[in-house]
């Protein structure tokens, strides 16, 4: 497939990488001077949509989002698709949707999970809002950058669903972080709680998989000094991004608020900031009640 990628930072790059290597002719833009093995470069974002069957969006928020598309969208031709994979606020995406649809493109807002790691290893999963006939044309490049794709209904929808997951996530882990830190103060040992916990009802992938005390469980970015594999501030965007979210659509979510507070206060207030999301572990074992 002949494909423009724009956007090729920490996510964006390795996924154009892994496109290029299987085959596809990738043409690539960042407003960084960047390279990007087997992507050819364009000087603009619109240059890089030209021509293309698909072009892959990765960019850091809905403003920059909204913007590019005015570029993109009228150089792409008629039944082109137009495939997102930011993960910005649902009207932006609702937004961006509409003007290429009008333009007479599919529209896929497509977030992932995985973070930098599987960005390069090709095994994110896509949440994908939009219609069926891009969802279908872009099946082979999911299956190139991912390990799974899930289409969750209209445009949108994959914003949606991003959200809710990583209100569930940041949530849990704040937890597990508490749960840590309160097993240390009553004596209990880490790796003896780890194995009650995650065989038992308050495991979860926060626990289990992510594990944010080192030394305990697989290894995370614990175990690396908590250099991210998903950095608090992007917890953090995504906690925002949700209570927006629950504001727009009338939703009571109090933990969800709750969580982006704490997150809010340790990543502009404390050292939160540039470490992984669950760092948060030695911020509650440094803290009593009410620090």
């Amino acid at each position: 497939m002949k494909i423009g990628f724009i956007g090729l930072g920490n996510m964006g790059g390795p996924m154009a990488a892994n496109l290029a290597a299987a085959g596809h002719d990738v043409t690539g833009h960042d407003t960084a001077a960047v390279t990007v093995p087997g992507v050819r470069m364009a000087e603009t974002a619109a240059g890089a949509a030209e021509g293309a069957e698909v072009v892959i969006t990765m960019l850091p928020n809905g403003n920059i989002l909204r913007t590019v598309a005015d570029e993109i969208i009228p150089a792409m031709e008629p039944g082109a698709v137009h495939l997102d994979c930011s993960t910005v606020d649902v009207d932006s995406a609702r937004a961006v949707a509409e003007k290429a649809q009008a333009a007479g493109l599919s529209a896929l807002d497509a977030p992932v999970s995985g973070g930098v790691g599987g960005a390069q290893g090709g095994t994110l999963t896509f949440m994908v809002g939009g219609d069926e006939a891009g969802f279908a044309k872009a099946g082979p490049l999911f299956e190139v950058m991912g390990a799974k794709a899930v289409h969750c209904g209209p445009a949108g929808n994959g914003q949606a669903a991003k959200i809710c997951n990583n209100m569930i996530l940041g949530a849990t882990m704040i937890v597990t972080c508490e749960a840590f830190a309160l097993a240390d103060k009553l004596g209990l040992d880490r790796q003896a709680m780890f194995d009650v916990v995650s065989t038992s009802s308050g495991q979860s992938w926060s626990m289990n998989t992510y594990c944010p005390a080192p030394g305990i469980g697989p290894k995370s970015p614990s175990d690396n000094d908590y250099t991210p594999g998903f950095a608090a501030d992007l917890m953090l965007k995504d906690l925002r991004l949700a209570m927006q979210a629950a504001e727009g659509a009338d939703a009571d979510t109090p933990l969800g608020a709750a969580a982006m507070k704490l997150y809010a206060q340790f990543v502009e207030n404390e050292d939160g900031e540039g470490k992984d999301f669950s760092a948060m572990l030695p911020r509650f074992v440094g803290r009593g009640r009410g620090e």
